[in-house]
């Protein structure tokens, strides 16, 4: 069972890791990853699983996303917003491939794009908490 654990911890920090470079990079999704960390880290300790819960950064997506199925709208906002700004910028930065392998390459990104921002709009819009009523 320690093995397992041990595994779990391993595999917990990847996704971590992965998820946070996701913050960044618009072709690696984010809450997945934290979605994964969080189940990894659940079933192999305690410590991190509450450390990630309580994250300053990560915390409030985890919590949202898993416990009330949904998204603030700032974090919707935010998320589209780097999502096509994000790819905007990586198609820039590839204007100058050869034009048969940038045409692959604006397919796949628009795909990426229509598809992860369906995903982001059908999802629910989760109320803030923290917010106090006016």
């Amino acid at each position: 069972m320690k093995v397992k654990k041990t595994i779990f911890l391993i595999l917990g920090f990847i996704s971590l890791v992965t998820g946070s470079i996701g913050v960044v990079l618009p072709l690696l999704p984010t809450v997945p990853f934290l979605l994964l960390s969080a189940w990894f880290f659940a079933n192999s300790s305690e410590k991190f699983h509450k450390w990630l819960l309580n994250h300053r950064v990560f915390g409030e997506y985890i919590k949202n996303y898993k416990y009330k199925k949904g998204m603030l709208l700032t974090h919707k906002i935010r998320t589209l917003i780097l999502l096509w700004v994000g790819i905007g910028f990586s198609l820039y930065m590839m204007r100058n491939m050869p034009e048969e392998k940038f045409i692959w390459v604006i397919i796949f990104l628009l795909i990426v794009l229509i598809g992860v921002t369906i995903h982001i709009l059908m999802l629910n819009t989760v109320k803030n908490d923290k917010q106090k009523p006016s």
